[in-house]
């Protein structure tokens, strides 16, 4: 049987305050509090700036055991270098992303719109990865095709199932799935509510007893939706979560 871990991509968010957070929470306290309804975030903070080796044991250490983190990898190397030369900077990355130790979980790259297909460079970029596990978002539709699957599944990559395009992968890759809802009226925006949310949990409970391990995050961070989104999601799984509101620390 394998496992489905739900979660939001991100918790730093002041607009979660009560909706999520108690008011008058202090924010060094709102990670332990995530953490008491779900067992995995997104960490995109270390898509903006490289984390010090002490954030990420402060984070490490705020979660109990059996939580993961996914992390979202540097946009200096997809979005600056666009996967180009990357040893020196997957280096840099990975000196603080190790110490989140057994806890890391996928590291998630996330290439921009604008970045048209080119296989060799994924391939490239690809080989220089850590072990462990990978996924690539696309958010152009030229990467669409059964060649990107392939290059993706010689390094036991993931094809990222985003809802940016509207479409999804011609097939998944690399023996798990990554899956991020990013909102229903725009980014960051709109929530899905149950109904829509049904046939996927039924979809992913069939995978899960296959064996195969899911993260799906939601983005839709406006209006507090995300939590909403993934605490149904998860209830919908037949995982039961106490509501935020009584709560309270």
């Amino acid at each position: 049987m394998g496992r489905v871990r739900v979660g939001t991509s991100g918790y730093q968010y002041r607009h979660w305050r009560g909706v999520l957070y108690p008011e008058g929470l202090p924010q060094r306290e709102w990670l332990p509090h995530y953490a008491r309804f779900f067992d995995t975030v997104e960490m995109n903070a270390t898509f903006y700036r490289l984390p010090t080796v002490e954030a990420v044991e402060r984070w490490r250490s705020s979660v109990p055991r059996g939580f993961t983190f996914a992390v979202k990898g540097s946009r200096y190397l997809t979005h600056l270098k666009r996967l180009l030369d990357a040893e020196a900077g997957l280096d840099r990355f990975y000196d603080p992303v190790a110490h989140f130790g057994p806890k890391l979980g996928p590291v998630l790259w996330q290439l921009p719109p604008h970045m048209k297909p080119d296989l060799a460079r994924l391939d490239r970029f690809l080989a220089h990865l850590p072990a462990g596990r990978h996924a690539v978002e696309f958010r152009h539709e030229g990467w669409y095709t059964e060649e990107t699957c392939a290059v993706l599944d010689r390094h036991g990559a993931v094809f990222c199932e985003h809802d940016n395009l509207r479409r999804p992968p011609p097939r998944l890759t690399g023996g798990f799935r990554y899956v991020r809802f990013h909102g229903t009226t725009g980014r960051y925006s709109g929530r899905y509510g149950v109904e829509a949310l049904r046939p996927f949990a039924a979809e992913l409970l069939a995978w899960a007893v296959r064996g195969g391990d899911a993260f799906v995050y939601f983005n839709n961070d406006l209006g507090g939706h995300a939590v909403h989104d993934a605490l149904s999601l998860l209830a919908l799984l037949g995982v039961e979560r106490p509501s935020p509101s009584a709560h309270a620390p």
